[in-house]
């Protein structure tokens, strides 16, 4: 089995998950995935839409699953098989923030505890380490927040949504400003102020 990466928006395959897919004859996806990757998925290659993640793991080995962003970002890179990398949420905001990778720390809340998540984004902000927070349609921007209240001096919260589409949006506010998301489709990096951008 192969695990390919699509990239978080439009036209953001790799080479080698192009390639991978010119030669897939089976193909697994979300409904978002498949739409990515449908320009490269070669006619007569059977695409399913995933309805049971579970089963995911008794697929035949000739199957390719794809994966929104890279696979190892919250995504499907824990199934048995080769994975292949995509262009994540994470490389994009960096690159929109001109924020070297190195000095960041990731949190997921994509489908986890969101007061953990918050929990564990104050304790790296702490540590004066910018966070990328990956959320998820439930995520409550003003609650993370609140977290920081009363500001700290040059903390900033920064929310990107529908990042790589027509409607992209990159947002930076206060704590007691804070951007609001206006689609399901979003991503937070929490700046300490420690963190300088690159120019």
């Amino acid at each position: 089995m192969k695990i390919v990466g699509v990239g978080c928006g439009p036209g953001m395959l790799t080479e080698e998950a192009i390639a991978a897919l010119s030669r897939a004859s089976l193909v697994y996806g979300s409904p978002r995935a498949i739409d990515l990757a449908r320009p490269h998925i070669p006619d007569g290659c059977t695409v399913r839409e995933i309805r049971d993640y579970k089963s995911l793991r008794t697929l035949p080995v000739d199957a390719v699953v794809l994966s929104t962003g890279d696979p190892m970002l919250s995504g499907l890179g824990s199934l048995e098989g080769e994975v292949i990398p995509g262009i994540s949420s994470l490389q994009v905001t960096l690159a929109r923030l001109h924020v070297p990778m190195a000095q960041i720390s990731v949190v997921a809340a994509h489908g986890r505890d969101h007061d953990a998540a918050i929990r564990e984004t104050a304790e790296e902000v702490a540590r004066g380490r910018a966070v990328f927070l990956l959320a998820d349609p439930g995520f409550e921007v003003p609650r993370l927040a609140r977290h920081f209240l009363p500001p700290p001096p040059g903390l900033t919260i920064t929310l990107c949504e529908q990042l790589g589409y027509p409607d992209e949006r990159v947002v930076t506010g206060t704590p007691d400003a804070p951007p609001l998301p206006c689609s399901d489709l979003f991503v937070i990096l929490v700046n300490p102020g420690a963190v300088r951008r690159r120019h």
